[in-house]
């Protein structure tokens, strides 16, 4: 037995909130009856219809994508570029990215049908580790590492504390290779972050997610989560 607006959010409806506020207004029957109720529970054998269309009941869907250049974090663009989920043309269920990548960064994504999993990734309070590896131009001294780490403000608002480590440099093209570990995933805040300590992001990879890694994979190759996996990430992003 599951919560009605949890198996309303699995099915693609809407997110778990808007289909909590779509229970409230009425609009969902459970064999034939209408339930307001948001603590209701329903078995794989109800028949839940929402506005008098019946719901498809997805099985939950947990991906780990090595996501390439050139593809939107998302299940449409309206200018026509590619998105990621072009990628998975065998998956059935109606899935989407945790969070996103920008379209020139490459690395670990995680796409999902499951709502409240998604939110809990991508919730501040689970500070889950996102480990990106950048090729800069210039060569990052002990400072601008130092400043990365205490954080840097965007938009009005500090980054939390980080990891910067220099991993290497080319002093004849004035090029470094930095690791640095966040926890949040602001819009283009990696990018934004090297570019006020005054090297700008020539390459932008994410290696790792908490635990996860993209060993065997190559761009545009991608691998179901264990329920280990995914059991771990969750009471990872709970415990925290």
């Amino acid at each position: 037995m599951e919560r009605l607006q949890k198996v309303m959010a699995h099915a693609g409806v809407d997110s778990r909130r808007k289909c909590e506020t779509i229970i409230q207004e009425g609009r969902v029957t459970v064999n034939g009856t209408v339930v307001t109720e948001l603590g209701f529970k329903v078995s794989a054998n109800d028949k839940i219809e929402v506005d008098g269309v019946p719901i498809y009941r997805e099985h939950p869907v947990y991906i780990l994508m090595y996501k390439p250049k050139s593809y939107i974090s998302a299940v449409s663009d309206d200018k026509g570029r590619p998105v990621v989920v072009d990628l998975l043309p065998q998956i059935e269920e109606r899935i989407y990215p945790v969070g996103r990548l920008d379209y020139d960064t490459t690395g670990l994504l995680l796409l999902t049908n499951d709502g409240d999993f998604a939110n809990l990734m991508m919730h501040p309070s689970s500070q889950m580790d996102k480990v990106y590896i950048a090729k800069v131009n210039g060569i990052p001294d002990i400072q601008a590492l130092r400043r990365l780490e205490r954080g840097i403000v965007i938009d009005g608002k500090k980054t939390s504390k980080a990891r910067a480590e220099l991993i290497s440099f080319n002093k004849d093209n004035n090029t470094a290779i930095v690791q640095l570990t966040i926890h949040e995933g602001w819009n283009h805040q990696v990018k934004r972050m090297f570019e006020a300590v005054g090297h700008p992001v020539m390459n932008l990879k994410r290696e790792r997610y908490a635990f996860l890694d993209l060993k065997g994979l190559q761009p545009g190759d991608s691998r179901d989560l264990t329920a280990f996996e995914v059991n771990k990430l969750i009471q990872m992003a709970e415990n925290r």
